[in-house]
């Protein structure tokens, strides 16, 4: 039938700035976190290049300070993030059986708010400075502004407006994704689908949107704040003036320590998918690994004071808090052991996406272990804001959630583009990547105690740290040459033909039913799920596919739109706005944003209709 045709939609670059399909959002996301990944590695490099040698003169003050700041927050906020976020909008409907996620449009929304704020912030460059007050943004470094302090400060007082605004944005975009998440996944799984039947990384994402849901609104407030402060003279958190700086801090890690939480458990879902995909075995223990995932998410909310042991509170605060630290050691550790466990007497398949998950479990402990020793105050008092933190949050973060990534970018590749990445070109850079990051962070544990401190520009000779920061330098760049092999693995693979099968690996989960890349609609028909690993459980009683749920029948679309790229324009443009104190560009950005907003609620858009005839066709080849 063609009455759904014209209704259909733009063709380049106009469909991906217009597209609500939750397969193209992921590869946008995927896109934008690469690009912000490059940027904050670009950053990193530069930061190891002036402490190659002690003394260099090459970035000092304010430039060090500017790029310790945006490296922090850009690999945070706008790598991390939004490719985890590529992972959930790619993978998550397809595991569960879905066609889309529960808010389509919103998940486009989500998407551009995002890209907006991580844009506003990185002009900060060209526009006279980045922000410098630290990742962490803590006032009164992040509070201090121009009518504060008169005109007598030096340097560049505009930047932490950035980090402000920018963050509110994407922020925002973030919150509704999580929020999108956890409906789609109560409310969009295919019949037989129970809780206990989800695949892993589902679960880990269905926690994760928890997390964000609970955690972001803290940053928000912290944020609006902080820009009372900053833009409309108040004095929150200036102690000078009344205020309090120690609750900036509070503020922050309320919700900074469950944002580790929200980087670290979709890693640990692709971990437990890759092991047990690659060792032929179910997950061992599959419901403690999730009531660990969920008791995790739990205590992640019960720990931040352990980033404010210097801070003064005392030592009844201080040991409540080292104790619920330590207490996370133990879900932690229920993971680990049920992935070597499944990896015990499986039949192992070392591929790239393999290498780097088993590569993940033990880096991943040796984060956890200087966790435990750093959830100690009176040792903390030691070894807090010294190069040994650095070198533990690092093993945490690149060790376990980016070797995580990696993982499931080798392993879904062939779902998400049709296309299969080279095996030998993937080995190269995990070895590249592998050996250069134990090269740039195991010497900073010694480096730190042996007593240099983090975000400080130089140190002196004859300390005995030369050798420590020259050999962590070679490493960073060695993480850099790897980085660039998986950049050429992805433009050759690129230039081939999309000829992956619908199921490389010999998958477990439902993602594997259909085709590489999947259609439009994902499902022809909604899968009829009768067990834990649905596909595994069909392919083990000699089926071929899964067994349909309902007959093959009209599936509804969602239509593109352009609204969500344009709410987001014009929060950009307010964002500007108040970062220049011009509340008419404020204004009129807002006001852009509400009519968008007007003309999403009054306009009914029913979407569009794919009839069966066209899914036949599909079938036939006509695609390829």
């Amino acid at each position: 039938m063609a009455h759904s045709h014209p209704v259909k939609k733009h063709t380049g670059l106009m469909d991906w700035l217009t597209t609500v399909d939750h397969k193209k959002i992921g590869i946008l996301y995927l896109l934008a976190g690469g690009f912000f990944f490059l940027v904050g590695g670009l950053e990193a490099i530069l930061i190891r290049i002036q402490l190659a040698y002690p003394d260099q003169q090459i970035f000092i003050g304010d430039s060090f300070n500017q790029l310790t700041t945006m490296h922090g927050t850009t690999m945070i906020f706008f790598a991390a993030m939004p490719v985890i976020f590529a992972f959930m909008n790619a993978i998550v409907p397809l595991q569960i059986g879905a066609r889309d996620v529960a808010f389509p449009f919103v998940n486009s929304l989500g998407f551009w708010l995002f890209f907006a704020g991580g844009v506003l912030m990185n002009t900060s460059w060209f526009l006279g400075g980045a922000p410098d007050a630290g990742w962490t943004g803590y006032a009164p470094l992040s509070s201090i502004t121009d009518s504060v302090w008169g005109e007598t400060l030096e340097g560049n007082l505009q930047g932490t407006d950035f980090y402000v605004l920018g963050l509110q944005i994407a922020g925002i975009g973030t919150l509704i994704g999580g929020i999108n998440f956890l409906v789609t996944i109560i409310n969009m799984r295919a019949p037989g689908l129970t809780y206990m039947r989800l695949p892993m990384f589902t679960w880990s994402a269905f926690v994760t949107s928890g997390l964000i849901v609970l955690a972001f609104p803290a940053i928000t407030v912290a944020l609006v704040l902080l820009m009372f402060d900053r833009v409309f003279g108040g004095a929150i958190f200036d102690a000078a003036r009344g205020g309090n700086n120690v609750l900036w801090e509070h503020l922050f890690w309320i919700f900074g320590h469950p944002e580790v939480y929200i980087l670290i458990l979709p890693a640990f879902g692709i971990i437990s998918e890759i092991v047990s995909t690659f060792s032929k075995k179910r997950l061992f223990g599959y419901s403690s690994m999730v009531f660990a995932t969920v008791l995790i998410g739990f205590l992640g909310f019960m720990v931040w004071v352990h980033h404010m042991f210097t801070s003064g509170l005392g030592p009844v605060a201080n040991s409540i808090f080292a104790i619920a630290t330590m207490a996370i050691a133990v879900p932690t550790g229920v993971k680990i052991f049920n992935w070597l466990f499944t990896l015990w007497g499986g039949q192992i398949r070392f591929t790239t996406a393999n290498i780097f998950a088993t590569a993940f479990i033990p880096t991943f402990v040796m984060g956890g272990t200087t966790g435990v020793m750093l959830a100690i105050p009176a040792a903390d008092f030691q070894y807090h804001d010294t190069y040994f933190v650095v070198a533990h949050f690092h093993y945490v973060i690149v060790g376990g959630l980016v070797l995580g990534l990696f993982a499931g970018l080798y392993y879904w590749w062939p779902k998400m583009f049709g296309r299969m990445l080279s095996e030998g070109l993937g080995k190269l850079h995990f070895w590249l990547f592998f050996i250069g990051f134990h090269l740039t962070f195991f010497p900073q544990h010694f480096l730190g105690l042996m007593g240099m401190p983090r975000r400080v520009f130089t140190y002196q000779p004859g300390y005995g740290l030369e050798a420590g920061n020259f050999v962590s330098t070679i490493g960073a760049f060695l993480m850099g040459i790897g980085t660039l092999v998986f950049l050429i693995n992805i433009i050759s693979t690129a230039r081939k033909p999309m000829t992956a099968p619908a199921d490389p690996w010999d998958g477990r989960s439902l993602e594997w039913t259909i085709p590489s890349p999947a259609p439009e609609y994902n499902f022809k028909q909604t899968p009829l799920v009768r067990g834990l690993d649905a596909f595994w459980k069909e392919k083990m009683a000699g089926n071929k596919q899964m067994t349909p749920a309902e007959p093959i029948g009209s599936i509804h679309m969602p239509s593109a739109s352009i609204l969500p790229l344009v709410m987001s324009v014009g929060l950009f443009i307010a964002g500007f706005g108040f970062m220049y104190k011009n509340y008419y560009v404020a204004g009129a950005g807002i006001i852009v944003t509400f009519i968008a907003m007007f003309l999403r609620s009054v306009y009914d858009d029913h979407g569009w209709h794919i009839e069966p005839e066209e899914l036949e066709d599909d079938h036939k080849g006509v695609k390829a």
